[in-house]
């Protein structure tokens, strides 16, 4: 049996919080969005504490690897369609977010096959960040022009992370055989 590192057990404990964020989303009692809200920031500093351990005491692991970024995508998805299902994030803008992620994620997949690791890129944890506090922004009631705001910055920092991914990573792909 595998022993839990610091760093993976945070991982894990955020993706046990995502089906208590749609619990709390979900419950119909006067404050829920905001203990749905105090859930997805506490996941969302799990992500921050869990990489800074893993780098900071040398705990990186293949299951940390492959584990957090699910889990970050995961919780951030989660967010976004129950958003969608309310009518407060749009279903073109989070379309635009899952071609990314299976954008890269293919991506990532053919550059493994040729020997190589594409690093999460500078962009990509601009893109998260700005994500996850956007998402946060959207739990409170704020005005409709500023939910707009989260969502265009949603979306260009999407979209530019997966641009520069593939643009930084092109040779990864054997584009004369396609």
């Amino acid at each position: 049996m595998m022993k839990m590192n610091t760093a993976n057990k945070l991982t894990m404990l955020r993706v046990v919080m995502i089906p208590v964020y749609l619990l709390m989303w979900y419950l119909d009692f006067g404050w829920n969005h905001y203990a749905a809200l105090a859930v997805f920031i506490l996941a969302s500093l799990t992500d921050l504490a869990d990489g800074k351990i893993a780098r900071s005491r040398g705990l990186v692991t293949d299951f940390g690897k492959f584990m957090d970024p699910l889990a970050d995508k995961v919780l951030v998805m989660t967010a976004m369609v129950s958003f969608c299902a309310m009518g407060r994030f749009p279903a073109w803008a989070l379309a635009v977010v899952i071609f990314r992620e299976f954008a890269v994620s293919g991506l990532r997949l053919i550059a493994v096959e040729g020997g190589k690791v594409i690093a999460a890129g500078w962009s990509g944890k601009v893109k998260t960040a700005a994500t996850m506090v956007c998402l946060c922004l959207m739990h409170v009631d704020i005005p409709t022009p500023v939910g707009w705001i989260c969502v265009w910055v949603i979306v260009i920092t999407t979209v530019y992370s997966g641009v520069e991914y593939f643009l930084q990573n092109k040779n990864c792909i054997d584009w004369e055989n396609i």
